[in-house]
C-alpha cells in the first residue's frame, strides 16, 4: 500500500498557534481553502483510490476537493484526528503538550494531562491504515494533523532519523509519501520535497 499522508490546510488557530484539537475544530481560513484547491490540482495525476479525513472540520474541508477530483467520497475516521491536548485545549502554551509527546519515545503509556497516551494515539491511527490496507486499496490519501503526522511517522517509518525530524518542517498541505511492506512496516519515500 502507498500512503500519501497530508497535513490539513491553514486555519486561524494555526496562525495564532493555539492548541485546537477538540471537535469540531476551526475551519479552514481563506488561505487554507486555496491550499486545499491547490492540493487537489497538485495530486490530480496520482492514482488515489481512497481519501480519508479525520473527524475535525479542517481535515474534511482539505479532503473534499481532492476526493472530488478523484471521484471518491471522503472517508471520515476519528482515529486519524489530532493528538488531543486535554487540559491544554485552546492554549497558546505548547510546552506541556510537546513535552508529553516527546516523552513517548521512552514511555508510550505516558498520558497527556486530561488526554490520551502515546500508545492510544498510535493504535487509533494504525487501525485506520489497517482498515484501508484490508480494503485492498493501492494508493490512499490521508488528511490528518501536524502533531499526529510527525508523531506517527517518527514511530512507524523505519528510515526516519532524529536529525531529519528535527530539521524538517511540516507546513499546511505538505505531502509525505510512505510505502507499507508485507511485514507491516513503513518506509518514508519523501517528506514534501525532501527525501530521508
Amino acid at each position: 500500500m502507498r500512503l500519501l499522508l497530508i497535513r490539513h490546510g491553514q486555519t486561524a488557530s494555526n496562525v495564532t498557534r493555539l492548541l485546537d484539537t477538540a471537535a469540531p475544530g476551526a475551519p479552514l481560513d481563506e488561505v487554507g481553502l486555496e491550499q486545499a484547491r491547490a492540493l487537489a490540482e497538485a495530486l490530480a495525476d496520482e492514482p488515489i483510490e481512497a481519501v480519508y479525513a479525520s473527524d475535525l472540520t479542517r481535515s474534511q474541508q482539505t479532503a473534499a476537493p481532492l476526493a472530488a477530483r478523484h471521484g471518491v467520497e471522503v472517508v471520515v475516521r476519528g482515529g486519524i484526528r489530532e493528538i488531543q491536548a486535554g487540559e491544554d485545549e485552546m492554549s497558546a502554551d505548547w510546552v506541556r503538550y510537546l513535552t508529553t509527546i516527546m516523552s513517548w519515545n521512552a514511555d508510550l503509556d505516558a498520558r497527556m494531562p486530561g488526554g490520551e497516551s502515546g500508545r492510544e494515539v498510535l493504535e487509533r491511527f494504525d487501525a485506520v491504515l489497517d482498515e484501508a490496507h484490508a480494503a485492498g486499496q493501492g494508493t490512499i490519501a490521508v488528511i490528518s494533523h501536524g502533531a499526529m503526522i510527525r508523531t506517527w511517522a517518527a514511530a512507524r517509518a523505519t528510515n526516519l532519523t532524529v536529525d531529519f525530524l528535527r530539521t524538517t518542517g511540516l507546513d499546511n498541505t505538505i505531502v509525505l509519501e510512505l510505502t507499507r511492506t508485507p511485514q507491516r512496516t513503513w518506509t518514508l519515500v519523501r517528506w514534501g520535497d525532501k527525501t530521508p
